[in-house]
């Protein structure tokens, strides 16, 4: 089986920049990821992502891959992680397709948005009940849609759908909404957005396709019609498939400042790991940095 000196988990911001960082140090590796691009890809508006005052995500992406595709990188999309072990000096990573070998690894995995866990919601998965605002907005154009979030997330979406649906209901379930107040401002001007707060989501309706959305607001049930239901309400990390290393109690993989883990050669970077601040510019840095210190493991190393 071919031994890599490393291979990266993930292709989103910190996935990527590690890969560029690797390759540009002569590293054989491999990258393996379910999609390229992350959540990186499901976000709009970005207007803090240093050089550009303003890009989509996928704009962003865009760039990112382009990047990457500068250098000889092997790279395997479409292929899930199952587990990653490394019982001695060589780790063992299986996926859904196969297995392999390296001297480091980098767990860069990502997030996964959560669900809501109500009645209706998986049965109309894809139906109407969607978890990605940049992906399927367009298919609600002219519709009554409502987005469940008070995050930035959230009125991402919000402010994405302004331009395509008829009427946005906003609901939060904590009694004010914790997005950036240029966000929520922005929400407020288009005159299309109606903001519910303190407002929980009993059950998601339909046939075939989401017809409607019952809310419990106070001791008052209510009942909207809607086409669509974009659920933001966070995230948690992409990191089953690796369970030997120490997380807290978020399920994100602890780390220090050179991105270790408590396995020695085993790393983690971006929104997968505790750092706290989930944001573009900072799984790049941090990818970054896992990519250096995995070449400073294996120079030290060997390895072993």
């Amino acid at each position: 089986m071919n031994l890599y000196d490393l291979i990266i988990v993930g292709a989103g911001p910190a996935g990527i920049t590690a890969g560029v960082y690797a390759a540009r140090k002569r590293m054989r590796f491999l990258m393996i990821a379910t999609d390229i691009g992350g959540q990186a890809s499901l976000s709009w508006d970005v207007e803090n992502y240093l050089g550009y005052q303003f890009i989509t995500g996928p704009e962003l992406v865009q760039k990112f891959k382009d990047h990457l595709s500068q250098f000889d990188v092997e790279l395997r999309e479409g292929e899930k992680a199952t587990a990653v072990e490394k019982p001695d000096a060589i780790a063992r990573i299986k996926t859904d397709k196969g297995e392999y070998t390296a001297q480091t690894v980098i767990v860069a995995s990502g997030r996964r948005p959560k669900k809501l866990g109500v009645q209706g919601e998986d049965e109309l998965k894809n139906r109407g009940v969607t978890y990605c605002a940049t992906c399927d907005a367009p298919l609600f154009a002219g519709m009554d849609v409502a987005v469940i979030g008070g995050g930035n997330a959230a009125l991402d979406a919000a402010l994405q759908l302004t331009k395509i649906a008829k009427k946005i209901y906003l609901m939060e379930v904590k009694s004010q909404l914790t997005a950036d107040s240029v966000m929520i401002e922005k929400a407020k001007a288009s005159g299309k957005v109606i903001f519910y707060t303190d407002t929980k989501i009993k059950r998601i309706y339909g046939e075939q396709l989401v017809q409607g959305i019952e809310i419990i607001k106070g001791d008052k049930v209510e009942d909207l019609s809607v086409g669509g239901i974009f659920v933001e309400i966070g995230s948690t990390p992409a990191a089953d498939f690796i369970t030997n290393v120490e997380k807290n109690e978020r399920g994100e993989i602890l780390i220090n400042c050179s991105c270790e883990t408590n396995i020695p050669g085993i790393f983690a970077a971006g929104d997968v790991s505790n750092v706290p601040a989930k944001q573009i510019i900072v799984a790049c840095g941090e990818g970054a940095k896992a990519a250096i210190a995995a070449f400073d493991y294996v120079n030290r190393t060997g390895g072993q």
